[in-house]
């Protein structure tokens, strides 16, 4: 299957993650519910298996804000990316709500996500094309609350597969497979530089 070549740096937007092959049609994302001096050790090893089973970029999300931000430039600006998969339990500021949200509900005009818990859920860094094309581009794997390494590493071969795979995880039903890059020009939008316009206004 043809890829999209990338003739450029990936990931555009530094963060806590790990990348391997960038014509992978999956990433990962683990939920921090600790303090980044302290991350508890299933977390990062949830992490770490993801790349190692073939994901392109796997890291964690702390926040149902920046957090969230910058996954949604890493993964538009690869249109090779098309899933990704949700794994860790929750946290108190609720940011897999909050991601679960966006791809089920989007954002209002102020950038808030719509019907999440999340205190915080607000995206205004990133302008609502970019909200868009996520959620045109990308399909979101619920492994909310998962941390067993077995079930993550079938989830992401699932994803590279020929022909449909089913894939079934506490009651929730996929049918993966690698369906090629998504059919339009990649959407480079780095976040860095609005927030240092900002500081520097």
């Amino acid at each position: 299957m043809k890829k999209f070549k990338l003739t450029y740096d990936w990931p555009i937007e530094p963060g806590r993650y790990l990348t391997s092959n960038p014509f992978s049609p999956v990433g990962v994302v683990v939920i921090l519910s600790a303090p980044y001096d302290s991350i508890p050790k299933t977390t990062e090893e949830l992490v770490r298996a993801g790349v190692e089973k073939g994901a392109g970029i796997s890291g964690t999300l702390q926040t149902a804000n920046i957090g969230i931000e910058k996954i949604a430039v890493n993964l538009i600006s690869n249109p090779n990316i098309r899933y990704l998969i949700l794994a860790g339990s929750e946290s108190g500021h609720f940011p897999a709500d909050a991601l679960k949200a966006l791809f089920k509900n989007g954002t209002n005009d102020k950038g808030y996500i719509l019907n999440t818990k999340a205190p915080t859920a607000i995206l205004k860094n990133i302008p609502k094309e970019a909200i868009y094309r996520l959620r045109q581009q990308i399909q979101l794997i619920d492994l909310g609350g998962v941390v067993d390494l077995k079930v993550l590493g079938e989830a992401v071969w699932s994803c590279y597969q020929e022909k449909e795979t089913p894939f079934e995880v506490e009651g929730r039903n996929y049918r993966l497979y690698d369906i090629g890059p998504f059919p339009k020009e990649p959407v480079i939008y780095r976040l860095t530089d609005r927030l240092k316009t900002e500081q520097d206004e």
